[in-house]
């Protein structure tokens, strides 16, 4: 599909996706999300930074609508919302999850291979450029030579860890989710946070 057909889509399903919204208590899936309400708009942290979603539209801080890739997990993170809330823990890479099968190598494609070939001999860079995007370092440790983790959403932490290359081997990057994300994002959804 080209860009133009994929950008039509994401349109459609974000259209799609406010009017759903327009039928769910905000104040009731904010509250069970862990995420604030500002008047009739809940305010989705995403990484380092904070968006709004009402059901007229998703914006950014300076009130702009945000990529449409962006503006679909919001508001799938929203609609998707459990009653019950999982616990976190079981971290598990994106293709162990049971539905990732077709998206398994655009996720390697577009994540963890670019990661790895980018930052190559670059250690210092990756751990400056995570720590831009609000990463810090996990609580467990980890056999890597960097391992950050990230907040994407609230109940959403996701994990990188990279080696970087060495005489026998080359650099090697993954990114692990906990297993409760698939209660909270559909598949495309959580390849589209890794990217």
């Amino acid at each position: 599909m080209g860009v133009m057909g994929k950008e039509h889509v994401y349109e459609q399903t974000y259209r799609d996706y406010l009017s759903r919204i327009a039928e769910i208590d905000l104040k009731f899936t904010a509250d069970k999300l862990d995420l604030q309400m500002k008047g009739d708009e809940v305010v989705i942290p995403f990484f380092n930074k904070s968006f709004t979603v009402s059901a007229r539209a998703v914006k950014d801080a300076d009130g702009r609508q945000p990529h449409l890739s962006i503006s679909v997990i919001l508001c799938k993170y929203l609609l998707m919302c459990p009653m019950i809330i999982p616990l976190g823990g079981n971290w598990m890479s994106f293709k162990d999850f049971k539905d990732a099968a077709p998206l398994v190598q655009a996720f390697s494609n577009s994540v963890t291979v670019p990661i790895a070939e980018s930052f190559s001999a670059r250690l210092a860079d990756l751990e400056r450029g995570c720590l831009n995007i609000g990463g810090y370092r996990p609580a467990d440790d980890y056999p890597y030579d960097l391992s950050m983790q990230f907040d994407a959403l609230s109940n959403i932490p996701l994990l990188l860890l990279f080696n970087d290359k060495d005489k026998e081997f080359s650099a090697q990057c993954g990114v692990l989710f906990e297993k409760r994300v698939e209660k909270f994002l559909d598949m495309e959804c959580l390849a589209m946070v890794g990217m």
